[in-house]
């Protein structure tokens, strides 16, 4: 990867579930679907529709392109509100809050190009949950802030490098669309294996 070329802000979220994952989707360029990728599929193909309009005294717009010169990143947003001169991004996800973070870093990643792009202070963006039809409030404190310029450059170097993180078996795995193609038991087990002397 050349130095000016850009991440897309969505690889932030795939790195933080699995590098592993990552690895296969944007550097070897493999993806598979199952129920939940075609669910959040179909839940963007409506949401990545272009708008603009008001809802009660909160202007929104839909799927405009967010960027970030001093990070690298690119992607488009879902969703972005202005609301008593607050500007913040809203990212859809198809199922509910899981127990990890990396929902909250690809709304920090939309933040921080939003704070690039209008020379305005972002505090807080949301996940919503298309399963709960609830928004999850994301804080953009300095520590997640950190944790996602962190994972901006973790990203940045396994592109650069194209160096394959190893498949590693986690409860993360059992919802994986890639799950049969990286196998992460069968490799564990693989690399443990020794002849019998």
């Amino acid at each position: 990867m050349k130095d000016t070329e850009y991440i897309p802000i969505a690889s932030l979220n795939q790195y933080s579930y699995c590098p592993h994952r990552c690895w296969r989707m944007f550097c070897a360029v493999e993806f598979v679907d199952n129920q939940y990728t075609i669910e959040g599929t179909s839940l963007h193909d409506r949401v990545h529709s272009f708008s603009v309009g008001n809802r009660e005294d909160t202007w929104q717009v839909r799927a405009i392109w967010l960027k970030s010169e001093e990070y690298k990143l690119i992607g488009k947003s879902d969703l972005v509100e202005l609301d008593s001169g607050e500007l913040y991004p809203v990212e859809y996800k198809r199922g509910k809050k899981g127990e990890w973070d990396n929902d909250e870093l690809q709304v920090v990643a939309q933040a921080l190009c939003l704070e690039e792009m209008t020379g305005k202070k972002v505090s807080c963006g949301y996940v919503y949950y298309a399963q709960s039809h609830q928004r999850q409030l994301v804080e953009i404190t300095p520590e997640l802030k950190q944790s996602a310029i962190a994972t901006i450059e973790s990203v940045q170097t396994l592109l650069q490098t194209g160096i394959m993180p190893k498949p590693l078996y986690s409860k993360r795995c059992k919802g994986c669309s890639l799950y049969s193609q990286c196998l992460p038991k069968a490799a564990d087990k693989v690399g443990r294996y020794q002849e019998a002397s």
